[in-house]
């Protein structure tokens, strides 16, 4: 890794900012990705993302971008969208305050970023990603905040969650210039007997009805990686990856929204 790790608490909350290379030596603005679960996708410790993003930069294939990943407080609560029973006994309940957690990102997160760093504060530059319930809540503000976010990426994404599917199904997206990255591993829910074992339905079901509400698959990809199961060390292969198809296909999402 070349580029810097800045650690920052607001509102009590830790915050790892990942600036790139050239980031001290230049006056440029950059695009910010809010990622999910602090920087368990892209600490230098966890895996080699953050290597492939700097070749990434150096070689054109993706513009330099900030990555800032905000650690959650409650995570069962923060990254679902409503109530919901524990899927075992031996966990709590699911909070359901997702909504709550996303006016976070929008009211505190996001002026504090802007403010303290070079970004490129328009909807088209800014995105959130995340995996697993990581990967729901962020497909949650595709849905409920589609004025600010203009990439979302979901990495295993939880939509066999009670009751999620359905709020797509009947709240279609308020915008159809979104870039939507998916992905889930192909041996995920094998083995389970929770409603986790419907992981690999529930995700295409999703997919589905975004290209439904009118995204295509140009804007909206979904992956499926043979023999993968439901690990950070998936999820972190392909969050570069994900990144790259949030913030490069920009001229597709303008000729998608014309007229």
């Amino acid at each position: 890794m070349d580029g810097t790790i800045h650690v920052h608490r607001v509102r009590d909350r830790a915050v790892s900012i990942y600036v790139p290379p050239d980031y001290d030596a230049g006056s440029d603005t950059y695009p910010v990705a809010y990622v999910q679960d602090g920087d368990e996708l892209f600490a230098p410790g966890k895996g080699d993302s953050l290597t492939v993003l700097e070749a990434m930069f150096g070689s054109g294939e993706l513009e330099p971008l900030l990555l800032v990943g905000v650690e959650p407080k409650e995570r069962l609560n923060e990254y679902t969208p409503w109530p919901a029973r524990a899927l075992v006994e031996e966990f709590a309940d699911f909070g359901g305050q997702g909504a709550g957690y996303i006016d976070f990102l929008e009211d505190e997160l996001k002026p504090f970023v802007d403010k303290h760093y070079r970004t490129k504060p328009c909807r088209a530059d800014t995105g959130i990603i995340g995996a697993s319930l990581g990967g729901l809540v962020s497909m949650y503000a595709a849905y409920t905040r589609p004025d600010l976010f203009g990439g979302i990426g979901s990495l295993s994404g939880s939509y066999w969650y009670e009751g999620f599917v359905g709020y797509m199904r009947h709240n279609p997206l308020g915008r159809q210039d979104l870039r939507i990255y998916m992905y889930v591993g192909g041996a995920e829910g094998a083995n389970k007997t929770t409603l986790q074992k419907d992981m690999i339905a529930r995700t295409k079901e999703a997919h589905g009805l975004l290209l439904e509400q009118g995204l295509g698959r140009r804007l909206a990809p979904l992956t499926i990686e043979d023999g993968a199961g439901h690990e950070w060390s998936c999820f972190i292969k392909r969050f570069p990856e994900a990144l790259r198809w949030m913030f490069a296909h920009k001229d597709d999402v303008e000729e998608n929204s014309r007229p």
